[in-house]
């Protein structure tokens, strides 16, 4: 049996529930969010506006009808400086995860990021998401810098781990 093929497109108003139930798995159960609080509806609604209203990507991978995750960017930091620089973030429905979704998505939001102009994209990885910097090396990021315990998730200081990747 073959499996269902992917498509990336915009995220919709329609697909904040499946982003909302990505989220929130993640902000629950793993270090790659470090919020603890879950998010609701309306906190997705109006992050996603902002987005959208500044310009920002939110892009859905979807698979047999159904949401398999979501990737966007936004701002590096907020001085003026950083204007050229983006930083990423992907996350994958459980049952989706390796699987190919996160490198499709993430391909398509670096495609986007040099059509919008951006010189780099930025990731901030825990450095115990082996799963994660693989896929941004295989992207062609490289680690850039190495910070430990600046993050505390779980009971435990979480090190983070920068990565960029030109797109020039």
């Amino acid at each position: 049996m073959q499996k269902p093929s992917l498509s990336i497109r915009p995220a919709g108003e329609a697909d904040l529930p499946a982003i909302l139930a990505i989220y929130n798995d993640a902000v629950a159960n793993t270090t790659a969010v470090w919020n603890e609080t879950p998010s609701d509806l309306e906190g997705r609604r109006n992050w996603w506006r902002e987005r959208a209203g500044a310009g920002f990507p939110v892009l859905v991978g979807e698979t047999g009808g159904e949401v398999a995750g979501y990737a966007t960017y936004g701002p590096f930091r907020p001085h003026e400086g950083y204007r050229h620089t983006v930083e990423n973030s992907v996350y994958v429905r459980e049952e989706s995860r390796g699987k190919g979704v996160a490198a499709a998505l993430m391909a398509a939001l670096i495609d986007q990021a040099r059509v919008d102009g951006f010189h780099v994209m930025v990731a901030g990885v825990e450095a115990g998401n082996l799963a994660s910097i693989r896929l941004h090396e295989r992207l062609g990021f490289q680690e850039v810098a190495r910070m430990p315990e600046v993050g505390r998730k779980f009971g435990r200081w979480l090190d983070l781990v920068l990565m960029q990747k030109m797109l020039g």
